[in-house]
């Protein structure tokens, strides 16, 4: 026999509700769903007036987990390296919910151009201000988030920053704010080098929502 969960976390009706990074509505049926497909950046289903994750089974079959909206919540992250003499480097941050280290990022607001939102998050989150500086923003991707759900999930625009000159020779003062717990720039010659730096000089691991995708950036 099917066991189906339900969860939704309480902090979603109250402080997300509060604060606008939740769906007031706790009955799904009663969204305009056309609206949200259309605005999806990877499509998806809805069954009987509920929204179906497109790319995984979480355990939560009904609910939000910890994730404010339901289906799609658009992200956007920022992937910036620096090569130095003494190899690559990347933007880390300590996230402040526990779940470990992450690249600088957050919800792409209402109306708002993914790229601008990364440009935006990185600052917010470290302190560096990169608009001026050339990147490249790649395809939408979904993010196996531990705080999502079947019905509730996040999909993210990484936009990436190469860092050269200057900046490359003295590496610019990062500083851990909003969601951050802290910030720091880690060597990342490659995925595996990144998880080592991270464990000898934080006794931290990477998020493991961005798993798959440092992955395929850093090779």
């Amino acid at each position: 026999m099917t066991t189906y969960r339900t969860y939704t976390h309480p902090d979603v009706f109250t402080e997300g509700v509060k604060e606008g990074w939740a769906d007031p509505t706790t009955d799904p049926s009663l969204i305009d769903w056309s609206t949200r497909q259309l605005a999806a950046a990877i499509p998806f289903d809805v069954i009987d007036g509920r929204p179906v994750n497109p790319c995984e089974q979480t355990g939560i079959r009904y609910g939000r987990n910890e994730l404010g909206h339901w289906a799609e919540q658009l992200a956007a992250d920022a992937i910036v390296t620096a090569d130095t003499g003494a190899g690559r480097w990347l933007v880390m941050v300590e996230r402040s919910d526990g779940h470990g280290w992450a690249v600088p990022g957050g919800y792409v607001e209402p109306g708002e151009d993914p790229e601008a939102a990364a440009v935006r998050e990185l600052e917010e989150e470290t302190g560096l201000d990169l608009d001026s500086v050339s990147r490249r923003v790649l395809p939408a991707r979904y993010v196996p988030d531990p705080r999502a759900s079947d019905e509730a999930w996040m999909v993210t625009v990484p936009v990436t920053f190469k860092l050269y000159g200057v900046f490359a020779v003295d590496l610019p003062a990062v500083v851990g704010a909003d969601d951050a717990k802290r910030a720091a720039w880690v060597r990342a010659n490659s995925y595996a080098d990144l998880v080592a730096q991270l464990k000898t000089s934080y006794d931290g691991q990477v998020f493991r929502g961005h798993v798959a995708m440092l992955r395929d950036l850093l090779g």
